[in-house]
């Protein structure tokens, strides 16, 4: 459509010749210089985002494939140990009994075993009993103190009482003589009054 407007019409026409022809012409070639600038910036701007964008997907989809295979090779991974930890373990178990004489030595080993274990339970026991028999004799020689304690309370007690028994029983006895010997003097008194 542009191109029909910038070309000259069929006939005879002639295009003008003068100063402002060639500025126009000038201007013109200006707009096509800077179009195809724009144009060519424009496929650079474009080409650089699509490769931006292509390294972005590529390096994201390497980062998913990369967590792909680490989750999958774990999967593999923990039973494959599992199983070599048994197989360790039950050769660790096995090995000591396969021959005669490591045999022996692991029974020896054993025995020893038992042994210093016994042992540090007879001294536990021990330490036990000494601390329990301890215990129960401070346990009674606190009572029994206690109990002396109250027994010298308890006699104590009943001396001080019996002794104040005693006092007033010797009271109320004297008093009881002396009212005696003084009715026993008023009547002998009468008695020789009346004679």
């Amino acid at each position: 459509m542009f191109a029909t407007l910038a070309t000259p019409l069929a006939g005879n026409h002639k295009t003008p010749k003068g100063p402002l022809t060639q500025m126009a012409t000038q201007n013109g070639s200006k707009a096509k210089t800077q179009a195809k600038r724009a144009t060519t910036e424009a496929k650079k701007s474009a080409k650089s985002t699509a490769g931006a964008t292509k390294r972005a997907a590529t390096s994201a989809a390497a980062a998913e494939k990369n967590q792909v295979v680490a989750v999958a090779e774990t999967a593999v991974d923990i039973p494959v140990g599992v199983v070599l930890s048994v197989s360790d373990r039950l050769s660790d178990l096995v090995e000591p009994w396969t021959g005669r004489t490591s045999a022996e030595k692991q029974l020896k080993s054993y025995r020893k075993q038992v042994t210093k274990t016994l042992k540090r339970t007879e001294r536990r026991g021990t330490t036990a009993r000494r601390k329990a028999t301890t215990e129960a004799r401070k346990t009674r020689t606190r009572v029994e103190r206690e109990a002396r304690k109250r027994q010298r309370t308890v006699e104590s007690t009943l001396k001080r009482n019996r002794n104040e028994v005693e006092q007033r029983v010797r009271r109320a006895l004297d008093e009881q003589t002396s009212r005696a010997q003084d009715l026993v003097g008023q009547v002998t008194d009468q008695l020789a009054a009346l004679r």
